[in-house]
């Protein structure tokens, strides 16, 4: 008695397998840019790592968690976030539900209101960075100088690296 003959190994898995089959590059190549670095951060927290020298440095345990727990600094950023986190997150939940009601309802002007509300959406973020940017340039930029007209900075700074003013 001879033996049958084998299918083609695409037709042993059946339908179900090809779409994994395509997908598995992607998932692959997806798994690798997400994992890589998060493996590497969890090391980076137990050891004594330089920055120009990645591999340098040996095993120190919970010694960083330790210095991050009794720094005042960190609990008071860690409390500060917390709580920029809810305002933020509630600010723009109450500010988003009140601007749909509104432009849900029917008025004059109202293509022009809901163009000008989905407006920024459709500026590419790159611009926007720029704007940004520029708002915040402590040499050319607004905002710090208004900050120190109103006497709220001692000078004009570069207010997004500055130690003293972060959360």
């Amino acid at each position: 008695m001879t033996p049958a003959p084998r299918r083609p190994f695409l037709q042993r898995l059946g339908d179900r397998a090809e779409p994994w089959l395509y997908s598995a590059p992607a998932l692959i190549v997806i798994t690798a840019v997400m994992l890589v670095p998060l493996v590497v951060g969890i090391s980076y927290a137990f050891r004594d790592v330089q920055i120009l020298n990645p591999f340098s440095g040996g095993f120190v345990g919970l010694d960083h968690f330790r210095a991050l727990a009794g720094d005042k600094a960190f609990r008071v950023a860690l409390v500060n976030t917390f709580w920029w986190t809810v305002l933020t997150v509630l600010i723009q939940l109450l500010f988003g539900l009140i601007l749909a009601l509104l432009l849900d309802t029917p008025f004059r002007g109202r293509g022009i209101a809901q163009a000008l509300v989905f407006l920024p959406w459709a500026v590419p973020t790159f611009l926007t960075g720029l704007n940004w940017a520029w708002l915040f340039n402590p040499t050319i930029g607004p905002l710090p100088h208004w900050l120190h007209a109103l006497g709220l900075l001692a000078e004009p700074s570069n207010i997004l690296s500055d130690p003293n003013l972060a959360l």
